[in-house]
Formats: structure tokens, C-alpha cells, sequence
């Protein structure tokens, strides 16, 4: 059969998938809004078509137009990418009912994990600990009060459906729970038309670890490792390295294991990432990110395969490409984000355009990127224009080397993150032994560069 992969995405993401359908020889066709035309993602696909506005929600977040451009092109598979509609169970179930290939797991899976008090349900019940808390929803002020005598204040009170950071409360005593479980309740509501909500100990001190899986949906459910994205800003991850230096070999299989367990109940079919609080003592689910994500980069260096690949792979032949005992890990990775945004201005987007432009190479080296000379960066989508990847045999050598690769980086014409994350990779908390004290918060807790606030 022939297949033409219509890409429902744009920037670094887009232009990844492309690479990966051209190898293995599927037609390609890109999705543009206006001011979108000189993307890279554009140039390279065999064909494209313009579906409207640059606002997203006339384009990248518009469902009726993507599928109608899937079918004005005969495209009979659709790559959503990761951010926009990769995780909408109504774009799944569109794709689906339009019988084209949906290159991601299943509607049904999808509402499972989408729906955060069915996700903490599934995953409790295949034996993996998620955070103290709520078994179901939460439909009275009083069920906290008694469940906060079990689990201590503060707690958190979070919407069913909830994302982005909308619908969470953190209370921090008894006489504070009326107003927040009704600012929850009625934020669920506003955001995602659920007004459900559901109650977890609040855990202050904790790495964020995840692990990148996949499986076929039937029987072969497989962990490539782990990632530490312990270096946040405001819930966004700025560097990503693989392994977790800090986890003890026997805590690392008990994560990777359990994050299989979190696919087989799912059924997961295609790549996600299993995402957990990591303490001193344990480790929790937190959920589960149903789409390729923007580090799978950091996996493919060091489990050496490509996902994308497999990802097709799957659609082609009904089963993945390799089974665990497949899967070898090799030194040791880290990627840092590289974002249009100014650092001295609170990380202020700088959309602009690219006058000089010198991206680095070298042994191990990889970068994934939308910049060309001339390149102009829109101010309509997220600020990410390129991810710096490098591995090495052990963690100090391959921040060296990231850090080489950063000094060797040109990007004129806008303010980026290049030298703040050189200078997080240069503090000595960060860079010296296995990072056991960068947790979700260390950003915050730690002045890095003067005169620079998150």
C-alpha cells in the first residue's frame, strides 16, 4: 500500500517527520498557515497546502481544515507532532472516523489517559504508585478534610481534565479548602468543560523523571530508558539528559518497568512517555504525554533508534520493529532547548529574523532545527527553534561537549536561551556528580545568572 503522510504540525517537529517518512519512502504533505509559507517544513515536504489564518485556532488548532486538506490531497495517514491537537481525543476520533491512519494510540486510550482521576485509577490498579490522594472524584469539601488527615496539608486539588497548569490548587490548611475547591471546580469547568476534580499530597521536593515507551497496542510493550527534566521553568523543561544520574540501578528498573506496566493497561499502541515524581524514597506516576515528545531526541541518541521510524514502522506492518531485549543503551546524553526568548526580560519572546546563522557539528553532535539564514521566527507559536543534542561515554564529558557545542552556535537577529542554559551548565550544583539536588524547583531556588528572573 501507498502512503502519504500528511503532517498536522509545523517547525523543528514537522520537519523531524518529514526526514523520517522521505527515508522510508512515504509521500509527505505540510500544512501551513499564512506567514507560514517560507517554513522549512513547507520547502521540504512533496506538497503543501495553506489552511488558513495564522492564528492557530484558524489553522494548526482547526480540526475540520486539517482533515478536509487530508482529503484534498488523498492523504491516508496523519502525523500530529507533538503541542496542538496531538493529544485531542476529538482530532483521534476524526482521523479515525474518516478512516485515515492515526499515527498515535488510540481514541480510547487517549480519553483513559486524558481524563486524570480514569488515568490514576488504571495505573493504581496495574500495581504502580501514583501520588497519595483521592481514589475518584472529590464531590464535597469534607471528604478532604478527612482524606488531608491521612495525607497531611498542604494538598493539591486538581481538575479531572486539566492541563497547561489551569484547575490546581495548593492548600495549605483547613480554612482555605471551600474557596479553592470551588476556584478548581469552576476553572475545570471554564478550561475543559469538566468540572470534576480530584485530591493528591503535594510532594515539594522531587525530580521529574519520565520514560519513553512504546508499544503495538496487542502484546509488545517496550521502555527505551529514562530522561531527567528536572530543569524547569514555569513547568517547561529547558535541558534534558538521559540516564538519570541520580537514580540507584535498582530504582531506574523499577520506574522502566513500571512505566510498561502503565502501556500494557493503557494498550498503548505508538511512542509516549510515562511521566513520575522521583524522591528521595519513591516514585509516583504523574501522567501519562500520548504523543512523540519534544525530547525523544535525547532517547534516540542513546537507545540508538529511531522513533519516528518505528513509529511508521508500526503503521506498515502491525507490530514495532525491535522487542526489549533489542533495545542497548550507550553513554550518556544531554539536550538543551534553544528558544527565541530573552532571558533578561523575564524570557520575554524575541520573534525575528535570522541574519546570521551557524549551526554546530561535530562527532555526536545533533541538532534539530527550523532556522535558515533569512528565516523569519513568527510571534504566533511557541518559541522553540532548535534542540542541541550531544553524547557522550559519562555525564561530566557530555556536558563539556554541550557546552563546546553551545560556544560554537551562532543565532543572530534575536535574543535566545543559548547563554543562560551555558550558565546552568556551568553551576557547579548542576554540573558536579549525579544532579541529586536539581529538582523541579531549582531554578528558583538558585540565582544562575544575575539579574535574570524565571
Amino acid at each position: 500500500m501507498m502512503y502519504r503522510c500528511l503532517i498536522a504540525n509545523r517547525g523543528e517537529i514537522a520537519v523531524r517527520i518529514i526526514r523520517a517518512c522521505r527515508e522510508l519512502n512515504i509521500e509527505t504533505v505540510a500544512i501551513y498557515a499564512k506567514g507560514d509559507e517560507n517554513s522549512l517544513h513547507v520547502s521540504l515536504a512533496d506538497q503543501a497546502i495553506c489552511i488558513g489564518e495564522a492564528n492557530p485556532l484558524d489553522s494548526y488548532l482547526n480540526i475540520d481544515r486539517i482533515i478536509s486538506a487530508a482529503k484534498v490531497t488523498e492523504s491516508n495517514v496523519i502525523h500530529p507532532g507533538y503541542g496542538f491537537l496531538s493529544e485531542s481525543t476529538n482530532f483521534a476520533k476524526a482521523v479515525e472516523d474518516n478512516h485515515i491512519h492515526f499515527i498515535g494510540p488510540s481514541k480510547t486510550t487517549m480519553e483513559m489517559m486524558g481524563d486524570k482521576i480514569t488515568a490514576r485509577q488504571t495505573v493504581h490498579h496495574a500495581g504502580v504508585p501514583v501520588i497519595p490522594g483521592s481514589n475518584g472524584a472529590v464531590n464535597h469539601v469534607s471528604e478532604i478534610e478527612n482524606l488531608a488527615k491521612d495525607i497531611g496539608y498542604p494538598v493539591v486539588i486538581k481538575a479531572a481534565s486539566g492541563g497547561g497548569g489551569k484547575g490546581i490548587r495548593i492548600v495549605k490548611k483547613a480554612e482555605d479548602l471551600e474557596k479553592a475547591f470551588k476556584e478548581a471546580k469552576s476553572e475545570g469547568k471554564k478550561y475543559f468543560d469538566d468540572d470534576r476534580v480530584y485530591v493528591e499530597a503535594f510532594i515539594p521536593v522531587a525530580k521529574h523523571v519520565e520514560v519513553q515507551v512504546m508499544g503495538d497496542g496487542q502484546d509488545n510493550y517496550v521502555h527505551l530508558g529514562e530522561r531527567d527534566c528536572s530543569v524547569q521553568r514555569k513547568n517547561q523543561k529547558l535541558i534534558e539528559e538521559s540516564p538519570c544520574a541520580a537514580l540507584t540501578e535498582e530504582r531506574r528498573q523499577q520506574i522502566c518497568n513500571d512505566a510498561v506496566k502503565v502501556a500494557r493497561a493503557a494498550n498503548y499502541r505508538s511512542a509516549g512517555t510515562i511521566e513520575f515524581l522521583v524522591t528521595d524514597t519513591a516514585h509516583y506516576f504523574i501522567e501519562m504525554n500520548a504523543r512523540i515528545q519534544v525530547e525523544h531526541t535525547v532517547t534516540e541518541m542513546r537507545a540508538e533508534r529511531d522513533l519516528v521510524a518505528a513509529q511508521l514502522y508500526l503503521l506498515e506492518h502491525n507490530h514495532l520493529p525491535f522487542s526489549q531485549s533489542d533495545i542497548q543503551f550507550n553513554g550518556h546524553v544531554i539536550e538543551a532547548r534553544i528558544n527565541a526568548e530573552n532571558p533578561e526580560k523575564k524570557f520575554q519572546p524575541t520573534p525575528g529574523k535570522v541574519t546570521a546563522l551557524h549551526l554546530p557539528q561535530g562527532f555526536n553532535v545533533r541538532v534539530d532545527s527550523l532556522l535558515y539564514h533569512g528565516y523569519q521566527v513568527s510571534p504566533y507559536y511557541d518559541s522553540l527553534v532548535a534542540k542541541v543534542i550531544v553524547k557522550s561515554h559519562d555525564r561530566a564529558s557530555a556536558i563539556d561537549n554541550l557546552k563546546v557545542t553551545l560556544d560554537e552556535m551562532v543565532i543572530y537577529g534575536f535574543s535566545t536561551t543559548a547563554d543562560f542554559l551555558y550558565a546552568v551548565l556551568n553551576y557547579p550544583l548542576y554540573r558536579d556528580g549525579d544532579a541529586k539536588d536539581v529538582d523541579i524547583k531549582f531554578l528558583e531556588k538558585h540565582q544562575i545568572v544575575k539579574g535574570v528572573e524565571l
